[in-house]
């Protein structure tokens, strides 16, 4: 039987997937977990490919880790938690050819790339994805650097190694680009408010009262808009007339 996860490199911890299909088999699943641990020790940090594989009968069991899958290895490469939710826009990050042909070496047995030439682009074009600067440029126009063979010196000699002043260059450059980024994002979130706040005015500046609100002009067409006396309520006492008629006198008939 074999059982395939992906555990934190370390740091495996008990869970159903595991507990589900060892547990019914009688086997220590305390030990499995620690031996995954173990195996797994030099990955600290990073999402890694385990399988176990269990001989139902003997309750023996062999684990074999794999390497780690290329993105998690840019995000241990730069101590990123992810990558950019907005990778064209938003850059996380700027990592140096010497270590994406690092990354290419390690995973080039489980690449389908035919040399590290072809491994090397496949790694930059997870930097892509992530929104990984590589040598200060896109990663999509590093891709082309290495078609032109820009790079292909470094690439033959497997150089894996960066020095310290190209680092922290790369590393200043980044941050001059990261400052850039959030004071353009700031901008544009001032910008949206900005936009709220005059159409909301301009809807207010265009508004009517409300119905009933004092001193509303009466709507056309009332009996108040055309001058008319508003009838009475019920049960409202009628003003008395200002002359009573006069009734007529009735003339006696004269005695003969």
């Amino acid at each position: 039987m074999k059982v395939k996860l992906i555990v934190d490199g370390g740091e495996m911890k008990p869970g159903p997937a595991v507990a589900q299909q060892l547990g019914p088999m009688g086997i220590n699943l305390g030990k499995v977990i620690s031996d995954v641990n173990s195996a797994t020790s030099g990955f600290k940090g990073v999402k890694v490919p385990v399988e176990i594989d269990v001989d139902g009968k003997t309750k023996k069991y062999e684990i074999k880790v794999f390497s780690p899958p290329v993105a998690e290895l840019i995000k241990k490469e730069l101590a990123l938690e992810k990558g950019s939710g907005e990778a064209l826009k938003t850059k996380v990050g700027n990592i140096s050819i010497e270590r994406v042909i690092s990354i290419a070496n390690t995973k080039l047995p489980n690449l389908l790339a035919k040399d590290l030439k072809a491994a090397v682009k496949l790694v930059v074009g997870s930097c892509v994805s992530l929104g990984v600067l590589v040598e200060n440029k896109e990663a999509k126009d590093i891709e082309k650097d290495i078609d032109a063979g820009i790079y292909d010196k470094e690439i033959k000699n497997i150089v894996t190694e960066v020095s310290k002043e190209k680092k922290a260059k790369l590393d200043e450059f980044f941050a001059d680009r990261k400052a850039a980024q959030e004071k353009a994002k700031k901008a544009a979130e001032e910008a949206a408010a900005a936009a709220e706040a005059a159409k909301a005015a301009a809807a207010a500046a265009a508004g009517t009262p409300a119905p009933g609100a004092a001193g509303a002009a009466p709507a056309a067409g009332t009996p108040a808009a055309a001058g008319a006396k508003a009838p009475a309520a019920p049960g409202a006492k009628t003003a008395a007339p200002t002359a009573a008629p006069v009734a007529a006198k009735k003339e006696e008939p004269k005695k003969k």
